[in-house]
């Protein structure tokens, strides 16, 4: 599998693309809070530069960071460019399931510095998505499964629909967003 770095000066959009082979779908714009996440970027790249100059050197390095995490979790895809501009972040590529494309999202969004995920991945096998519930304080996996199913013993349907992000069904934390599968 071979990776290409690109900047398209004209967008000031800066990606790192790797391609296994193809596919088609696509989820949309997805809010998370900037603050809060796994801490993969440097402390110099956690904030976007406003500096054009800056960003040219700032972006590609922070979309190869997020290309990295997505790798190391494992998560599959057939092919994926991860484009940033800021504190936004695009997917585009292909997976074969709905699942997938949201575990990419939200192994993404779930990063410090970033507020918004564009998920533009097509899927090709479409399914029903996936509900988002925004983690809050004292939540439990537990309490979230009560809420959400009607029955907290359901927490492990929400512990496995977001692994392996969640790598602990005790390890939650306030703002971070997880997927909710349909039952």
């Amino acid at each position: 599998m071979g990776c290409l770095k690109q900047v398209d000066r004209q967008t000031c959009q800066y990606f790192v693309s790797c391609s296994i082979q193809n596919q088609i779908k696509s989820m949309g714009l997805l809010s998370f809070f900037k603050g809060v996440g796994e801490k993969i970027f440097h402390q110099d790249q956690v904030a976007a530069p406003a500096d054009p100059a800056q960003a040219e050197k700032v972006e590609p390095v922070r979309a190869q960071a997020l290309l990295d995490h997505v790798k190391q979790l494992g998560l599959a895809y057939n092919s994926l460019t991860i484009k940033t501009k800021g504190d936004t972040v695009t997917l585009v590529g292909s997976v074969k399931s709905q699942e997938d494309a949201e575990k990419i999202a939200l192994a993404v969004g779930n990063v410090e510095g970033v507020e918004a995920v564009d998920n533009q991945l097509d899927v090709a096998e479409p399914s029903a998505e996936g509900k988002y519930y925004t983690v809050k304080s004292g939540d439990t996996l537990s309490k979230i499964s009560k809420e959400v199913y009607g029955d907290p013993m359901k927490y492990g349907v929400i512990f496995e629909a977001n692994k392996p992000m969640l790598k602990d069904p005790d390890l939650i934390y306030p703002n971070q967003v997880l997927r909710i599968p349909q039952l």
